[in-house]
């Protein structure tokens, strides 16, 4: 059987960058399939090639059945895929790190288990989403009620932007025709964002579940980094979609958002953020580390020692109890 560092897969150097992926692409009615290092989708109009190196997050929509090999190749590529419905409801999402190095999961580990460090965290979240405050000092209360209320205020402002009669904020889980337009465009905008996050966190080896503002969900990571383009990205577009029609508002909003996403340079902006947030000096600091694609073992005193040797011998450990 081969071991982790004996396998034969593609280094983070082989791959597209997360930054330089496709944010999303989303297949209804159809069957995936693999074709050498592509994903094929078939339907009644034909086929179409996608390289599965260059996806970020593939969102599949009702109708569609996908093949155990395209799952494979998806999986080894780093992307997320993830199963949507017609009333918008994300049933699962998954991928692989594009990275073998655990450096940032890491780093995320570490400032997650402290109770101060967390909490720097979030606050350098809110600053990077409301750059014209400075959190310092405030409590996770504190935090909350200014970003709610930043949030409804930008509810507020989009609405009179575009002309939008806001009755606010309105989503009851699996009934995605329950709120209004423009509603509806939040939600499909927001669960979007979601894939996109997840791909992001996965790709770079993080833990979706450590989450610094949400806690107790397997995705609370995703959560937060999604959260950080809320008020930029996805509010703002959604009522702008919301605003020239209520007609497939859903799909709309989809193709809008994935177009503003790929002008912008979200994703590569997102890896950025992430890297800001969860290492000591930054994103260029540890670069290196991060990049690793080595297999090593701790020993004491912090120190780091090769893997793939025996080190029972003169020049390692003595005592024979301490090996496997």
């Amino acid at each position: 059987m081969a071991t982790v560092s004996q396998r034969s897969a593609l280094t983070p150097r082989h791959l597209t960058r997360t930054g330089e992926r496709l944010s999303f692409i989303y297949l209804e009615r159809c069957v995936v399939h693999r074709d050498a290092n592509a994903i094929t989708a078939e339907d009644a109009e034909g086929t179409t090639h996608i390289p599965s190196a260059t996806i970020g997050t593939l969102l599949l929509g009702p109708g569609t059945r996908i093949t155990h090999q395209a799952m494979s190749v998806l999986g080894e590529t780093g992307a997320a895929v993830a199963w949507v419905g017609e009333r918008g409801v994300r049933y699962y999402a998954g991928g692989r790190a594009l990275t073998r190095s655990s450096a940032l999961a890491e780093a995320q580990a570490v400032q997650w288990a402290n109770a101060r460090s967390r909490l720097s965290v979030a606050r350098a979240m809110y600053r990077l989403r409301f750059p014209d405050e400075d959190p310092e000092g405030l409590t996770r209360k504190g935090l909350l009620g200014r970003e709610g209320r930043r949030v409804k205020d930008c509810y507020r402002a989009e609405a009179a932007r575009t002309g939008i009669r806001w009755r606010g904020r309105k989503y009851v889980p699996g009934d995605f025709a329950a709120g209004d337009a423009v509603n509806q465009a939040i939600t499909a905008a927001a669960q979007c964002m979601y894939g996109v996050a997840h791909a992001v966190v996965s790709s770079l080896g993080c833990s979706p579940a450590l989450g610094f503002v949400h806690s107790g969900h397997e995705l609370s990571f995703v959560l937060d980094i999604a959260d950080l383009y809320k008020t930029e990205v996805g509010i703002p577009l959604a009522f702008d979609v919301a605003a020239e029609s209520e007609e497939d508002v859903a799909s709309r909003t989809r193709r809008a958002l994935r177009d503003r996403i790929n002008e912008m340079s979200l994703l590569d902006r997102c890896v950025d953020d992430i890297k800001h947030l969860l290492l000591a000096g930054g994103a260029d600091a540890a670069s290196a580390s991060v990049d690793r694609d080595v297999v090593t073992l701790q020993s004491d005193g912090g120190v780091e020692v090769a893997a793939g040797r025996n080190h029972g011998g003169p020049d390692g450990y003595e005592d024979e109890e301490m090996l496997w």
